[in-house]
């Protein structure tokens, strides 16, 4: 089943009828309920340079998300923060044990449901510097896994803006992937999406089978390349893709694309917020036979060449 909520249309749309799937591996504190419902939400909103604005809003998110009977509710790149000024976010960036992350870890534990909270301002080495974190929290306020994107975004766009995120993230190093009450999940964040690489070794070496893409999308490449792209990760991979987004005008200066998606491993769109500025969620259930169909009748794990394959293939 896949339908949406919305902040500013609280009505629920049904898009397709419900599906029966099969309970994927579980985890401590999660087996059970991935017997009963393995449904997702992916939520959108328009972040700003208020934390205690943000949160009351990532707050009303997952009470609609529990309320759907969502197991887990993923949050887009820059959730909790989004400045106004260069260097904003440096002034609020904090280990993961500050206070910011343990409000959402107690925000979890309260409302029964884990959450993907991508792209958190984690303090960095030093006081020039952040990592951009993807944080999983489980439904007992616990951090199961983190991320540090890799990939950053040092990007000329057309329209003369220009992105330089190396000024003051430092790049993670270490692929990851993590067991959930509904599948294993592989986590990425935003500018991660344009490097197949990394989706290719979280399906088949670290085995994921929901790959998480939560982003800040800038409103012209988002409109070129946001969906095209999220659709080939799911394709390439035989994944489900849950890509949550910041939408709309920030600030003066920064705007977003919008657009949240959960995509299943046929590529094939099953849930998505229908205004790209709206503040809201789709949900959607994960249909683990449907994985299983997909990968048996196409093995491409089978038939992709081993990296030593085309080390010695001439070109």
């Amino acid at each position: 089943m896949s339908f949406c909520l919305s902040l500013t249309n609280p009505h629920i749309t049904p898009l397709i009828a419900p599906i029966r799937p099969k309970s994927p591996r579980a985890v401590a504190g999660g087996s059970a309920m991935a017997a009963n419902s393995l449904r997702v939400a992916a939520a959108q909103m328009t972040s700003i340079n208020d934390l205690a604005a943000n949160f009351a809003t990532c707050s009303r998110l997952v009470k609609e998300a529990a309320a759907s009977g969502a197991k887990l509710i993923c949050f887009p790149e820059s959730f909790s923060f989004i400045g106004a000024k260069d260097g904003d976010s440096l002034k609020i960036a904090e280990p993961l044990e500050g206070p910011i992350m343990k409000q959402y870890c107690s925000l979890a534990r309260e409302s029964g449901i884990w959450l993907s909270l991508g792209g958190f301002q984690e303090k960095g080495s030093d006081d020039e510097h952040l990592f951009n974190t993807h944080v999983v929290v489980d439904d007992a306020g616990n951090i199961r896994s983190t991320y540090r994107k890799i990939h950053l975004f040092d990007v000329d766009t057309p329209g003369g803006r220009s992105y330089k995120e190396s000024s003051f993230t430092e790049a993670g190093k270490n692929v990851v992937a993590v067991d959930s009450p509904v599948g294993r999940l592989g986590l990425t964040v935003c500018y991660d999406l344009r490097f197949p690489e990394i989706y290719q070794l979280l399906r088949f070496q670290h085995e994921a089978q929901i790959l998480l893409v939560p982003s800040a999308f800038t409103k012209v490449t988002g409109q070129a390349h946001w969906e095209v792209l999220l659709r080939a990760r799911a394709i390439e991979t035989q994944c489900y893709v849950i890509a949550s987004a910041q939408a709309g005008k920030h600030n003066d200066k920064r705007e977003s694309h919008g657009e949240t998606l959960i995509i299943d491993p046929w590529g094939t769109v099953v849930g998505r917020l229908p205004d790209t500025l709206s503040t809201g969620i789709t949900i959607a259930d994960i249909d683990f036979s449907l994985i299983d169909s997909v990968r048996a009748k196409m093995p491409i794990a089978k038939h992709r060449k081993p990296v030593e394959f085309w080390k010695s293939a001439s070109l």
